[in-house]
C-alpha cells in the first residue's frame, strides 16, 4: 500500500513540474480531480520516459529518473493539449 502512495506522490511531483515547464493552461478540472489527473499524467509520463530510454539506450532493468520522468510527461501533456485544447487561455 505504502508503494502505491508513493508512486501517486511520485508522479504528481513530476506531474506538477511538467505543467510548470510548459507556459499556458490545460483543460484540466479545477480541485481534486485536476490534482489526480496531474499525477496520472506524472506517472504515465515516467512509464514513457522509461520506454523512451529503453528503446535508445538503456538495459531491459532500466528504471525511469526523474529527467526521462519528466521529460515523458512533457511530451504526453504536448500530446494532450494537441487532442483536448488548452482550455481557457485567455486568463493568467
Amino acid at each position: 500500500m505504502l508503494g502505491i502512495i508513493g508512486q501517486l506522490i511520485f508522479g504528481l511531483v513530476v506531474g506538477v513540474i511538467a505543467r510548470l515547464l510548459l507556459p499556458g493552461r490545460e483543460a484540466f478540472p479545477d480541485g481534486a480531480l485536476g490534482w489526480l489527473l496531474t499525477a496520472i499524467l506524472g506517472i504515465l509520463g515516467a512509464f514513457i520516459g522509461g520506454i523512451i530510454a529503453r528503446t535508445l539506450w538503456a538495459g531491459d532493468n532500466y528504471a525511469a529518473g526523474w529527467i526521462m520522468s519528466i521529460l515523458g510527461a512533457v511530451i504526453l501533456l504536448v500530446l494532450y493539449r494537441l487532442v483536448m485544447g488548452r482550455g481557457n487561455a485567455t486568463t493568467a
